[in-house]
């Protein structure tokens, strides 16, 4: 049973301001280097042999910096922290890193293909003053796990830097940042890179004072909802609460306004029909011999030949998943009954993947082991191998699904949402040292 104690209304929110500001970017020079060479995908997609073939890519490319090899011989004073922060200063010196002389945004647009259709994604680049959650106007929706934000605080701690944005949000209707960023991305941008996907990367600079105000004034009232990064943005609160603490033991004073006290974020409005999520099925090791008869029970249940895709079987509606199993000759298409959902609460029961766990996994089949991929033929083909006994398909989660968990104060399931195309990692750097938010803001 879901505990409705804990869900939070949101018109109990204090009605503070989301607090946005611009600032120096440190991007590569392409005078000295191909950016096509050194960017990267964001470190949690990056396998060991795509590493490989990104350090052989470039001796700039900022995996170096942002996800780099560790060795045997690592200790202390030599590891890959301690090397991220060695490159980041050399190549700041050596001009290959440059940074602006004055504070800005940055408009990133993003044209990919997905099924058949062409789409831009538009958004920009600020810093945006770091919240605890749970009051204020920046808001996660999905779980996450410790190790890889320790990776993340031990990387930020050497360096001071932010070598990749947070993905997040808004919901405005305003037209101020949507006119700015048209006028601006008219202009030829900074550089167009393609990533391994075949997306187009665009970055502009947005310099004109009257132009970054009107961005800071319609965010100001608006809550963010992070979309991806949220072991970044945990990993930042947490050095935050460190640096503080040290500032305060040595000269007593946190002002609340240090470069530590913001993050990079790329910021996309959620009204923007070009924000794409794709789905992440679920695979199991083990499922019950009755798992049928106990599906039967809260879910309508439609046998599909095999050589139907699922996937568009179940495109576009609500509360149905597919479900293959182990020497089956069959698809199950699973529509779930009205009276099973009041086990979830109310506000969230038809948002697929809480159903997915908390009635299914959770509650019917009592399974906590589960294991993640999107390639729908990649999970078939590892189901009819034996690797696994089962899996089950779901549909993607929408974006108005994001923002309702978040306004709840409900973290999803991991690998909840998986928002298409990635952002580069390296398109523009923040560094602590650079940027002091007194004289910028």
């Amino acid at each position: 049973m879901y505990n409705h104690d804990k869900i939070t209304s949101p018109y109990l929110w204090d009605f503070n301001m989301a607090e946005i500001i611009p600032f120096r970017g440190i991007l590569y020079n392409k005078n000295k280097v191909s950016i096509g060479e050194v960017l990267s995908p964001p470190y949690d997609i990056i396998t060991q042999e795509y590493r490989e073939e990104l350090y052989k890519r470039s001796p700039y490319n900022i995996v170096r910096i942002d996800f780099g090899k560790e060795f045997l011989n690592d200790n202390e004073g030599n590891n890959k922290y301690i090397r991220a922060k060695k490159f980041l200063e050399d190549w700041l010196e050596k001009g290959i890193f440059i940074r602006d002389d004055k504070p800005l945004f940055y408009a990133y647009g993003i044209s990919y293909k997905i099924d058949g259709e062409v789409k831009n994604l538009m958004g920009f680049l600020a810093l945006v003053k770091l919240e605890d959650f749970g009051g204020g106007k920046i808001h996660p929706h999905e779980c996450t796990y410790s190790k890889p934000k320790q990776d993340r605080l031990n990387l930020l701690r050497i360096c001071e830097a932010n070598t990749s944005p947070i993905f997040s949000l808004y919901k405005s209707s305003e037209e101020d940042i949507s006119s700015i960023l048209l006028k601006v991305t008219m202009r030829k941008p900074l550089f167009e890179v393609r990533d391994s996907v075949g997306a187009i990367h665009r970055l502009w600079r947005i310099t004109e004072e009257i132009d970054l105000e009107k961005i800071k004034k319609e965010i100001r009232a608006k809550d963010i909802f992070i979309a991806d990064g949220h072991h970044r943005y945990e990993t930042s609160l947490e050095f935050q609460k460190e640096m503080r603490m040290k500032k305060q033991s040595t000269s007593g004073v946190v002002s609340g306004d240090e470069p530590f006290d913001y993050i990079m974020m790329f910021l996309a409005n959620m009204l923007d029909n070009d924000i794409t999520i794709l789905p992440t099925h679920r695979m199991l090791k083990k499922v019950p011999s009755d798992v049928i008869e106990r599906l039967s029970k809260h879910f309508d249940i439609e046998t599909v030949h095999l050589d139907i895709e699922i996937t568009k079987k179940m495109s576009g509606r609500k509360c149905v998943f597919g479900f293959y199993q182990n020497k089956d000759d069959r698809w199950y298409l699973l529509k779930c009954k009205k009276d099973s959902l009041d086990k979830i609460h109310p506000s969230l029961n038809r948002i697929d993947v809480f159903v997915l766990h908390d009635l299914i996994l959770k509650n019917i089949l009592d399974i906590s082991d589960v294991d993640y991929e999107m390639d729908p033929k990649g999970v078939l083909a590892r189901v009819k191998n034996g690797e696994y006994a089962g899996a089950f398909f779901l549909n993607p989660t929408r974006v108005e699904d994001v923002e309702k968990a978040a306004v709840f104060s409900v973290r999803m399931p991991p690998k909840s949402t998986y928002f298409y195309p990635k952002l580069l990692t390296g398109i523009v750097i923040n560094s602590f040292k650079m940027n002091n938010p007194v004289l910028v803001g």
